[in-house]
């Protein structure tokens, strides 16, 4: 007799600063049968928060989500302080990264809103973020990152052209170095 694999997909944290949002990120998990915990949070209490509930939800994907945008469009994109909330998003991964490391852990993170400071967040240690070309993105971008990585064996490493097809504006909106997938099949 043949055995079944048991399918263990990845556990995802997501952190999102807005409510309504926060409330339609857990639905769609759910309605995609994903282990997900959603914590609506403030950006700017994002960074404060992260390590303690990394350590109490121990997931494999982090997504850290809100709104941004830039204060002055078109000019200074390499300014952090051009930016609502990226400065918050950079700190968040920092601490994600500081954690990954005090528990041996290898997080794939995805972390941005619109017109977010792509370059920053990556250097932060995000594996995904948005916005390379400081568009406004859609609120499914995040989560279809998420829920590639979740349901990808984890010998398998995800690049950004292995999903841009089903991101609403593709590389624009999203870009990263890519990360393993999480899932496990046990025989």
């Amino acid at each position: 007799m043949e055995k079944i694999p048991k399918i263990i997909f990845g556990k995802i944290l997501h952190l999102d600063g807005d409510k309504k949002y926060s409330k339609k990120a857990y639905n769609h998990y759910q309605k995609l049968g994903l282990n997900a915990i959603v914590k609506n949070i403030p950006e700017y209490r994002q960074p404060q928060v992260v390590y303690r509930l990394l350590e109490v939800y121990n997931p494999d994907i982090l997504v850290v989500t809100g709104h941004d945008s830039m204060i002055k469009k078109g000019m200074n994109y390499y300014d952090i302080y051009n930016y609502k909330n990226s400065k918050y998003f950079i700190e968040t991964v920092r601490e994600a990264r500081r954690y990954d490391k005090d528990k041996n852990k290898n997080l794939a993170i995805f972390a941005g809103a619109c017109q977010s400071y792509f370059e920053g967040i990556i250097s932060a240690g995000a594996n995904f973020a948005s916005s390379p070309a400081r568009i406004l993105i859609d609120f499914l971008d995040p989560l279809v990152i998420a829920e590639k990585i979740a349901t990808t064996e984890k010998y398998k490493y995800i690049t950004i052209d292995d999903i841009a097809y089903q991101l609403r504006d593709g590389k624009e909106g999203i870009g990263g170095i890519g990360a393993n997938g999480k899932m496990i099949k046990n025989l």
